[in-house]
């Protein structure tokens, strides 16, 4: 094989690599990452009722609180962050017991998914919170995502729920709107379909030290 053959199927390769995956459920990616099963959600089961209704109770407590003086941000997509504390706290009142997820090493992350995990009669449960506002909500704007993980948040067989929020601007103090809540949805994940982008990374240590990666041209001091 010449090196010309060698270097054209290597970029080949590497364009393969680089094609994305479509429309994977989102069930068989997270048995394939943990080996632990989404279970889905059955009306017709009455202990998903009595979980459905205590999450309605939920969203409804929640978003009474954020309204009361609203959420303010600089960037509407930042709202999604106050969230959690809201869903949590009303969910503390319904003795569900929220907590950090922790992965297989027991460790809690509160970064990545899922944001929360609850008990309901002694079962854990995993929720992420989410807003959305309705110019976007019929768009391909990525809104949902996660990575896979060593310590990876899920290492129970359950339901996987989402609590959405559509968020309005009603104000504003100062420099910072004020966002309120209109609406929610809950929504069961099992069948969420996904798509796989790779992408190429670095890090510091090979950015900046000169021997594997960058050339460094020129530094100095400012002084």
């Amino acid at each position: 094989m010449t090196d010309k053959d060698y270097v054209a199927k290597l970029e080949n390769v590497i364009k393969q690599m680089l094609t994305p995956l479509k429309d994977i459920p989102f069930n068989l990616v997270i048995e394939s990452l943990t080996g632990k099963k989404v279970i889905p959600f059955d009306f017709k089961n009455p202990e998903d009722g009595e979980i459905l209704n205590v999450l309605k109770k939920v969203a409804v407590r929640a978003g009474q609180e954020i309204n009361k003086n609203g959420i303010e941000s600089k960037r509407p997509n930042e709202v999604g962050n106050y969230i959690e504390a809201f869903v949590k706290g009303a969910m503390q009142q319904y003795d569900l017991s929220p907590d950090v997820p922790a992965g297989i090493t027991g460790k809690k992350k509160a970064t990545g998914y899922p944001d929360i995990i609850f008990f309901f009669k002694d079962e854990p449960y995993y929720l992420e919170c989410k807003t959305y506002n309705l110019e976007n909500i019929s768009t391909t704007q990525r809104s949902f995502y996660f990575s896979p993980s060593d310590d990876f948040k899920v290492i129970y067989d359950t339901h996987h729920f989402i609590l959405s929020y559509e968020m309005v601007l009603d104000g504003r103090n100062g420099d910072k709107n004020i966002y309120r809540c209109k609406h929610y949805k809950i929504l069961s994940l099992e069948s969420l379909s996904l798509d796989v982008k790779y992408e190429f990374n670095s890090d510091n240590q090979r950015m900046y030290s000169g021997k594997d990666g960058t050339i460094i041209l020129d530094e100095g001091e400012v002084r």
